[in-house]
């Protein structure tokens, strides 16, 4: 638990834990949808600083949560790159021959990127302040009415939280092997891109190997303790929609709602 990844839950006694999954699960689908509404700088900025207070009330550390945005940090700096390069848009900022910088790709760069890490930090403050259990029973009562056409609700909640919480453990066991062939002499750094993608097949393979190992011990382990789907299970606690969770998502739809005027 030394390095967090996007997947994992932070246990600590917040508001934002308190909540009712369902409703987290819904505020962060709202989220999501009404991000691709806002088509302003000032909308995001204003989107990002109520997820920042929101990260501020839930008691994650600030150093934590950026950790969560690292995987996607190249594909930030790729978007950006992709906009800076080949957008004609606004005034010319920068030109070396046919290479030119323009004022419209800088911003709409920025602009996308920015959208980018609100994608993936409404994601991860989710999986953050929800255990795994939660987040399942909270997917699997939002999918039962599509248990009437005999659609597999139970095990696609279940499927969808061990995807969740093995990504932090691959993650971890990719570092291991990939330090572990580094201690044999194979080097990451050097040559072109296809050289460093071949590279990485020494890690591919075991890390496949490793992947199939644990779902075998994971199905056996669910088996012998007697575990045969969703059909006649009942739960430990059960979910209760509070005022506090309807306030949380009109608060959501609120803030969405300005970042879209703005």
């Amino acid at each position: 638990m030394t390095t967090r990844s996007l997947g994992q839950f932070y246990p600590v006694d917040s508001l934002v834990h308190a909540l009712d999954p369902r409703a987290k699960i819904l505020a962060t689908a709202v989220f999501v949808a009404g991000l691709f509404l806002i088509d302003s700088m000032a909308g995001l900025l204003f989107v990002a600083a109520t997820l920042a207070v929101l990260v501020a009330v839930s008691r994650i550390p600030a150093g934590t949560f950026l950790r969560l945005l690292r995987p996607v940090l190249f594909i930030v700096a790729l978007t950006v790159l992709i906009q800076v390069f080949f957008s004609r848009e606004g005034v010319t900022l920068v030109g070396w021959g046919f290479f030119e910088v323009h004022s419209g790709g800088l911003r709409q760069g920025f602009f996308l990127a920015l959208r980018i890490l609100l994608l993936v930090s409404s994601a991860g403050l989710l999986t953050a302040t929800t255990a795994p259990v939660a987040l399942a029973d909270g997917i699997e009562d939002l999918l039962s009415p599509l248990k009437r056409v005999r659609f597999p609700a139970h095990e696609v909640a279940m499927m969808m939280s061990i995807a969740l919480r093995f990504i932090p453990t691959l993650g971890e066991e990719a570092e291991k092997v990939k330090g572990a062939q580094a201690a044999r002499g194979a080097d990451f750094s050097e040559g072109g891109p296809l050289r460093r993608a071949r590279s990485l097949i020494p890690v591919l393979v075991p890390l496949t190997v490793g992947a199939f190992r644990r779902a075998d011990e994971l199905a056996e382990a669910m088996e012998s303790r007697g575990y045969r789907g969703g059909e006649g299970r009942t739960r430990y606690r059960e979910l209760r929609f509070r005022k506090a969770d309807a306030l949380a998502l009109a608060v959501t739809a609120l803030v969405l709602l300005v970042g879209i005027l703005l």
